[in-house]
C-alpha cells in the first residue's frame, strides 16, 4: 500500500518536548472511542495541562485508511500514561464505547477496524520501523493503562479505565504482519 499522510500539527505543537528518534521503542495502539475524526482533532486541540498542551496520539488513522499526522515522532505525545517518552501513539478512529465510555453496561466495544485501516496501519508500521531504528515492540492502550475507577452509572462498581483498541482489533492479524514484538 502507498503511504500518504496528512500533515496537520496540533496548534501547541511546538511545545512538546524533542526527543531523538532513538528514544523510541514502543508503538500504542489507540482508537478514538469518538464517532469521527473531526471530534478526534477536537479533543487533541484541547488544552489540558500547564505546559499549554493536550492529550492526543501522534498519528491518526480514519475508517477509509486516511492516515494524519497531528504530532511528528521526534516529539513527546500525551498518550499513554507512564510510556509517552518512548512511544510513539497510533489513534484508529472507531467508536469504542462512545459516548458512555464509563457505563458498567456499555463496556463492549462492538465496532468492527475496516480492512482500509487495518492496511493503513500496516503500511504506516513499516514506515515507522524504518524511520526510528528502536522501534521493537506493540502494545494496546488497555495493556499499559489498567487501572479501574468508579462506573458512572454505580459508583460502587469498578472498570476498566482504558478499553481500547479492544476486543475487535485484529492482534492475530497485526503482530505477524508488523515484525514488532507485542508487549502486554
Amino acid at each position: 500500500m502507498s503511504l500518504t499522510l496528512h500533515d496537520q500539527p496540533l496548534p501547541y505543537v511546538d511545545r512538546l518536548p524533542e526527543r531523538p528518534a532513538e528514544a523510541i521503542e514502543l508503538v500504542v495502539i489507540h482508537c478514538t472511542e469518538l464517532p469521527d475524526l473531526a471530534m478526534a482533532r477536537e479533543y487533541g486541540e484541547r488544552v489540558l495541562h500547564p505546559s499549554g498542551t493536550g492529550n492526543s496520539g501522534h498519528y491518526y488513522i480514519d475508517r477509509d485508511g486516511t492516515i494524519c499526522r497531528y504530532v511528528p515522532g521526534t516529539r513527546i505525545a500525551h498518550h499513554v500514561r507512564g510510556h509517552n517518552a518512548n512511544s510513539i501513539g497510533i489513534e484508529l478512529v472507531n467508536a469504542g464505547r462512545y459516548p458512555d465510555w464509563f457505563d458498567s453496561r456499555r463496556q463492549t466495544m462492538t465496532e468492527p477496524y475496516p480492512a482500509a485501516q487495518i492496511d493503513a496501519l500496516l503500511a504506516l508500521l513499516t514506515q515507522l520501523r524504518a524511520a526510528f531504528p528502536n522501534l521493537r515492540r506493540i502494545a494496546g492502550h488497555e495493556d499499559l493503562d489498567t487501572d479501574l475507577i468508579p462506573a458512572s452509572d454505580d459508583p460502587a462498581q469498578q472498570i476498566r479505565r482504558k478499553l481500547d483498541p479492544g476486543v475487535r482489533f485484529p492482534w492475530d492479524a497485526i503482530v505477524p504482519a508488523c515484525g514488532l514484538q507485542r508487549l502486554r
